[in-house]
């Protein structure tokens, strides 16, 4: 994928961290490990661009303060925000490597702390199938 088309898009690395940091806690690890999943995913060379612009939609949806369900609704604002990583991680499941899930488990690790590893064991189960 060219710069000229990730910065078409709503997509930016920048507002991907800043959405992340704000709403971390309130979203939870589950959410949190399936965008940073998406995200290294995103920086990997090997990933081919039509899952980048996969991805890049679900990071834009994920980012974008407009949502089906809003993220400040107390406990299902991020439901809408999950299923959309979610669909995008079932897409582009065959370039979530082991190190792509390695650097998204340190970063959850080092947010959340290392029990924070033991919420996200379904996601990583549904990536192995």
């Amino acid at each position: 994928m060219s710069e000229q088309e990730v910065s078409n898009s709503n997509y930016t690395d920048e507002s991907f961290w800043e959405k992340l940091k704000k709403f971390a806690k309130k979203a939870g690890c589950k959410v949190v490990y399936a965008a940073l999943l998406l995200y290294f995913a995103l920086q990997n060379p090997k990933t081919p661009a039509w899952a980048k612009t996969v991805i890049i939609g679900a990071l834009a949806y994920f980012i974008s303060p407009v949502d089906a369900i809003p993220d400040i609704t107390p406990v299902v604002g991020f439901s809408d925000d999950l299923g959309a990583l979610a669909a995008a991680l079932a897409i582009v499941a065959v370039y979530i490597d082991d190190e792509v899930k390695s650097k998204a488990r340190a970063k959850l690790s080092d947010w959340f702390g290392p029990d924070s590893l033991d919420d996200i064991a379904d996601i990583d189960e549904k990536l192995n199938k």
